[in-house]
């Protein structure tokens, strides 16, 4: 009899990370210092007035283990792309356009060829963000970097601004029965899930295969696979902004399909139902692989740690639908509608011959 393995078993408590979170309440008491007028609360994020009309979107974001990859790869020039791609993304999320980046990377040690390699991909992400990178700063701690490389153990982390004006603010208010769901594809695992993924399917942490096995159902190498940077969704999103005003934008990172949930917050009464799935072939084989090691991995926890083939998504009123994906095509993002707005005041998944409910 096999056993339900989780993202918990894997070491990540979803439970207790969401009760350390009541924590953050204890940061509202600096709000009353913002100096232009009261801090906005939106589903994802906090937004601070710096003008009348003008609002910034301060996120901070880190890649978590992905890092790990990139050590036992021993390739190190896409990982910046991940770090600035989660935050970026995260910024996004309120109708801001991303004006700065900073990065943050605390090293076992500071050897040359990898800072050339970290920074190359935080380069590329900023490119494609068309962000500058105005600041930075690398730490040697070797006393608390460990890496699984001798002397290549990092943490990387990258914090993103950005500015909305008032009325292209995307609140989540307003979100209605009918309205659609329109999904932007990601490339893959992204940055998130990545500790169950590696205990699963790497050796290295007690999973099947070697770094570079190939999988019959992969077309690279599976470290190679894992390593796929996270899809910077930065040009299309706004230029859906420009078209419509978008109700709800999900970046779908931790707690997967369980992160709609913060929507209904501003939108009371309603519920979400998703039908259309096309998940790379690395999320199927995670489970095909727990199998075969005496795991069961559910659908449900599936849906509710991974992207399973969507990274960002977006709600407009359901009579912007065509001129949004119109906005989206013309910005080659591959948008697909993959669910609509319901008053079920429930997660529903409908995929293959799979229907669940995400509690």
């Amino acid at each position: 009899m096999t056993k339900h393995y989780t993202y918990t078993d894997a070491g990540v408590d979803r439970e207790q990370r969401h009760e350390s979170k009541k924590a953050l309440k204890n940061l509202q008491g600096t709000y009353r210092f913002s100096r232009y007028g009261p801090v906005m609360h939106l589903p994802y994020s906090n937004i601070f007035p710096f003008s009348e009309d003008t609002y910034l979107d301060l996120t901070i974001e880190g890649v978590g283990t992905k890092v790990l990859l990139a050590q036992l790869a021993g390739k190190h020039d896409t990982i910046g792309v991940d770090a600035v791609a989660m935050a970026v993304n995260d910024v996004i999320r309120s109708g801001a356009t991303p004006l700065a980046i900073s990065d943050n990377i605390h090293a076992q040690a500071s050897n040359p060829q990898l800072v050339k390699e970290w920074l190359e991909g935080i380069t590329q992400g900023a490119k494609e963000s068309e962000c500058p990178i105005v600041s930075g700063e690398i730490g040697d701690v070797a006393e608390i970097i460990k890496g699984i490389a001798e002397g290549a153990g990092f943490d990387m982390i990258v914090a993103a601004i950005g500015q909305v004006t008032k009325h292209k603010i995307i609140t989540g208010n307003g979100v209605q029965p009918g309205d659609p769901i329109i999904g932007l594809p990601s490339s893959g695992l992204h940055s998130n899930g990545i500790t169950l993924a590696r205990k699963i399917l790497l050796k290295q942490w007690g999973g099947k295969y070697e770094p570079h096995d190939r999988p019959d159902t992969l077309d690279r190498e599976i470290i190679y696979e894992m390593l796929k940077p996270t899809r910077i969704y930065v040009k299309p999103v706004l230029k859906a902004a420009e078209a419509v005003q978008i109700k709800a934008a999900v970046h779908i990172t931790g707690d997967g399909y369980l992160k709609f949930n913060n929507i209904t917050n501003f939108s009371p009464g309603i519920g979400f139902e998703f039908n259309n799935f096309k998940p790379q072939p690395i999320f199927n084989l995670i489970q095909k692989t727990a199998l075969e090691l005496g795991f069961t991995i559910t659908d449900e926890e599936m849906f509710k740690t991974f992207n399973m083939g969507w990274g960002f998504a977006i709600i407009v009123d359901k009579t912007d639908k065509e001129k949004t994906i119109n906005a989206l095509e013309k910005a080659d993002a591959n948008p697909e509608q993959i669910g609509i707005v319901t008053n079920t005041q429930e997660i529903g998944i409908s995929h293959e011959n799979m229907r669940l409910f995400l509690k």
